[in-house]
C-alpha cells in the first residue's frame, strides 16, 4: 500500500498536549473552587475570569451547537443592561449585571472546553464531588460545633458549608451525589464503600441545611435519576439491580434520619421546617403576595426596575427567578431565560436515552437543572455558579451530540 493511500493523521504535537492536560488540570481547579463561596469575590469568580481570558487568547472556539447558549445568555444580560437606564443610583446595579454577565461567559466556556474534549466531563463531576464533600463536611462540623469557631460554618442554626447561604449550599450537593448514586447503580461494586460514604456526607449536609428547596430538590431529583436508568437499560437483570439497591439506599437514609432525629436541636428545626407554608411565605407582604404584586409590577416596566431593588420597596428579595427575570432583566431578559430553559429541555430530552460516551453526565445534569428551574418559583437561582455550570454541561453534551450525528450522516 502506497503512503497516498493512508489515511492522514495531524502530527503529535507534544506541546499542544501538555498544554491541553494544564488546560484541564485548571478547569478541574476552577470547579473545585465553586464550592467555597464565603465572600465575594470568590476565589471561583477571581480564578475563572483568568483562565477563560488565558483559553479566550489561547483559542476558545465557540461552534455552531453553543451559539444558541451564548447568544440567548448575552440577550438576557443586555436587558440587564437596559434595567440600569432606569435607576437614579449606580453604585450597586452595574455590578451585579456585571457578575451575571461573568457567569454566563463561564457556561459558554464550560460547554465549549467538554465539546472540544468529552473526556474533561469526568474531570469537571469529580472536582464538583470533591469541592462538594469537603464544604458538606464543614457544614456538618459546623451544625455540631465539632470544633472552636464551627458556628462559621452555620447560619441561623442551619448548616451553610463555606457558602453564604443554606439555601445554596444544599442545592449544589445534589448533582454531585447524583454522579456518585449513578456510580453506585451503573458501577463495580468495588467501588460501593466510598461512594455510599460520599453518599451519606452529601445527603446529611443536605439535611442539615434545612433548605425545603433543597430537600424536594434532592428527593424529586433522585427519584428521577432511578427512573431514567430504568428506562434506558433493557435488562431484567440490570434494573432489578437498580430496584434493590435504589430500595436499600432509601432504608439507610431513614435510617440516618431516624439517629440525626435523635437529637433535640435537629428535631425541634425539623419540626419547623417541614411546615408546608411558612410565616414568611403566606403572612402580609410574605413571599407568595410579593410575587403577586411584583408580577403585576413588572407587566408596567419593560425594561425592569433594576437590580437589587425590589427588597428596597419590600421585606425582601423576588424569591423567584421568573420574577427576578422581569425585574432585574425585563421583559428582553424574561423571554431570553424562557427561551433559553424551553430549548434546553427540549433539545436536551431529545438525546438523554441515546447510547453515547457523555450520555450519563448529560442525564446527571438535565434531571439536575430540571430540579433547580422547579425550585426557582420559590427561590433565585439567578447569581448560583453552579446552576451556570450545569448549563454549559448539558449544552456541552447537546454540541457533541450535533457533532456526532453530522459525522455518522449519509454524504
Amino acid at each position: 500500500m502506497s503512503d497516498a493511500a493512508l489515511p492522514y493523521a495531524p502530527p503529535f504535537r507534544p506541546q499542544l498536549a501538555a498544554l491541553g492536560v494544564i488546560g484541564s488540570l485548571l478547569v478541574a481547579v476552577g470547579v473545585f473552587l465553586s464550592g467555597f463561596v464565603i465572600s465575594e469575590p470568590a476565589p471561583y469568580e477571581l480564578f475563572m475570569a483568568g483562565l477563560i481570558g488565558l483559553w479566550a487568547i489561547v483559542g476558545l472556539r465557540i461552534s455552531r451547537g453553543i451559539a444558541p447558549l451564548l447568544a440567548l445568555l448575552i440577550l438576557f444580560n443586555i436587558g440587564g443592561m437596559l434595567s440600569l437606564t432606569v435607576l437614579d443610583d449606580l453604585s450597586v446595579g452595574p455590578m451585579y449585571i456585571a457578575v451575571s454577565l461573568f457567569l454566563a461567559l463561564s457556561s459558554v466556556f464550560f460547554a465549549a472546553i467538554i465539546e472540544a474534549k468529552p473526556a474533561r466531563l469526568e474531570l469537571i463531576f469529580r472536582a464538583w464531588v470533591a469541592g462538594a464533600l469537603i464544604t458538606a463536611s464543614l457544614g456538618i462540623l459546623g451544625y455540631f460545633h465539632a470544633f472552636p469557631g464551627a458556628e462559621a460554618f452555620t447560619l441561623y442554626d442551619r448548616a451553610k458549608g463555606a457558602f453564604q447561604d443554606p439555601n445554596v449550599f444544599g442545592p449544589f450537593l445534589v448533582g454531585p451525589s447524583l454522579y456518585l448514586m449513578y456510580g453506585l447503580l451503573a458501577g463495580r461494586i468495588l467501588g460501593a464503600p466510598l461512594k455510599v460514604i460520599g453518599v451519606l456526607i452529601l445527603a446529611l449536609g443536605i439535611f442539615l441545611s434545612f433548605s425545603r428547596a433543597a430537600w424536594g430538590l434532592y428527593l424529586v431529583c433522585v427519584a428521577a435519576l432511578v427512573f431514567v436508568m430504568l428506562l434506558k437499560e433493557r435488562t431484567g437483570a440490570f434494573r432489578l439491580k437498580i430496584l434493590i439497591l435504589s430500595l436499600s439506599a432509601v432504608g439507610l437514609m431513614v435510617v440516618a434520619l431516624v439517629v440525626a432525629l435523635q437529637f433535640d436541636k435537629v428535631a425541634n428545626l425539623f419540626s419547623s421546617r417541614t411546615q408546608l407554608v411558612q410565616e414568611y411565605d403566606g403572612g402580609h407582604l410574605g413571599r407568595f403576595e410579593r410575587h403577586r404584586i411584583g408580577f403585576l409590577m413588572a407587566m408596567e416596566k419593560p425594561l425592569g426596575i433594576g437590580p437589587m431593588e425590589f427588597s428596597k420597596m419590600f421585606p425582601e428579595d423576588e424569591h423567584n427567578i421568573w420574577l427576578k427575570s422581569l425585574t432585574t432583566y425585563g421583559w428582553l431578559g424574561f423571554v431570553s431565560y424562557l427561551a433559553l430553559i424551553l430549548w434546553t429541555f427540549s433539545a436536551g430530552f431529545k438525546a438523554l436515552l441515546r447510547n453515547r460516551p457523555w450520555q450519563p453526565f448529560l442525564m446527571i445534569s438535565y434531571i439536575t437543572i430540571a430540579g433547580h428551574t422547579a425550585i426557582g418559583f420559590v427561590i433565585d437561582t439567578d447569581h448560583w455558579r453552579h446552576f451556570y455550570l450545569l448549563l454549559g454541561i448539558v449544552w456541552g453534551c447537546l454540541a457533541l451530540e450535533k457533532r456526532h450525528n453530522r459525522q455518522i450522516a449519509p454524504d
